[in-house]
């Protein structure tokens, strides 16, 4: 694995060396350093699971084939495509959440000199997908999908964000509109598609699949990816913050979360009212209300419940698809995130 994640790495440095380098501009060096500097800051500082499971996904596709350097070299580069669709949402993310840190460090727009220059940063790492996929795939049969496919999932991310932001518009705090169905359909559109169908999608693609026969992997995968969000939701809470690498705002920031609308689900008229008091307040002891009505209400165990049952129910739609090989990709991503701690 740490030689998959070198060789991955290597090819970040290739596809950034011909972005810095594409004949469309002229470069001059300042130009030059300012996108390097802001690639190598906020392309693969993460944990690259995304990218890598590109490679993971093709290597099963192709059944224990050796897959020769050009191969590893293309489903690397679909990876990085991934990142970088990533990188483009978390830069652009972190403005309009008014973050203060990423992955460890202060949000690209927070570091001295960048301010929003990062808007416009982010519109040129969204364009970079483009400029990667056509100097490297534009003589394969896939390539108008792989298009395609990238402008599809971008869309269905920004609309997921948008979803995401207009229910937690200041001035209209209303939890009672806070629903399961709600909940689903943000996480569906703002992290499913991208980070478990598009890794997939891509690896399918290579292998010359038609994505239109593969809606059932899709739906698998979307359930999947709901899955880990509200692992994420519970964490967020729940999970020791020097495990997760970083402090949970979910009950701050008024967040849609999975906690919240079960909290809302459970609660008699009382417990309501104290959610509703508290819910999206600052204040540390606001805070301290909220989880000790989440601990009254027993969302450990609930979460626990739904866990298990979500585990079962997508071990049997996997072991339900017909080829082995698909099974195999699928089983892989969820050993990844069944009960994961982080």
């Amino acid at each position: 694995m740490a030689d998959l994640k070198s060789t991955f790495l290597n090819v970040y440095s290739v596809l950034k060396s011909e972005l810095l380098h594409d004949p469309a501009f002229e470069w001059s060096d300042d130009s030059r350093q300012w996108v390097d500097r802001m690639l190598d800051y906020n392309v693969p500082g993460g944990k690259l699971n995304r990218g890598l499971s590109v490679i993971d996904s093709y290597r099963l596709l192709k059944e224990g084939e050796e897959l020769n350097d050009d191969e590893i070299f293309l489903a690397s580069a679909l990876g990085w495509c991934i990142e970088w669709l990533q990188a483009y949402f978390l830069v652009l993310d972190d403005i309009m959440d008014n973050s203060h840190t990423r992955r460890g460090q202060p949000c690209w727009f927070r570091v001295p000199k960048v301010g929003m220059i990062a808007a416009n940063d982010g519109v040129l790492l969204r364009n970079h997908i483009p400029r990667i996929l056509k100097k490297h795939f534009r003589g394969k049969p896939y390539y108008v999908d792989l298009v395609d496919l990238f402008n599809e999932v971008e869309f269905q991310t920004a609309s997921g964000q948008m979803i995401d932001l207009i229910t937690t518009l200041e001035g209209e705090k209303d939890l009672s509109k806070y629903t399961l169905s709600l909940h689903r359909r943000i996480v569906q559109y703002k992290t499913a598609y991208y980070s478990f169908y598009l890794p997939v999608a891509c690896a399918l693609l290579m292998v010359g699949e038609n994505l239109d026969n593969h809606v059932d992997v899709k739906n698998i995968l979307v359930e999947m990816g709901t899955y880990f969000q509200v692992q994420d939701d519970y964490l967020d809470c729940f999970g020791d913050p020097q495990t997760i690498g970083k402090i949970g705002t979910d009950i701050e920031d008024y967040k849609c979360s999975w906690l919240a609308v079960k909290a809302v689900e459970l609660s008699n008229e009382e417990q309501k009212k104290l959610l509703y008091e508290n819910y999206g307040k600052p204040d540390p002891a606001n805070v301290a209300k909220v989880k000790a009505l989440y601990d009254e209400l027993n969302l450990q165990g609930v979460f626990a419940e739904y866990e298990s049952t979500s585990y079962e129910k997508l071990v049997s739609s996997i072991e339900a698809h017909p080829s082995k090989a698909v099974q195999a990709v699928l089983k892989s991503f969820l050993a990844k995130i069944y009960k994961r701690q982080k």
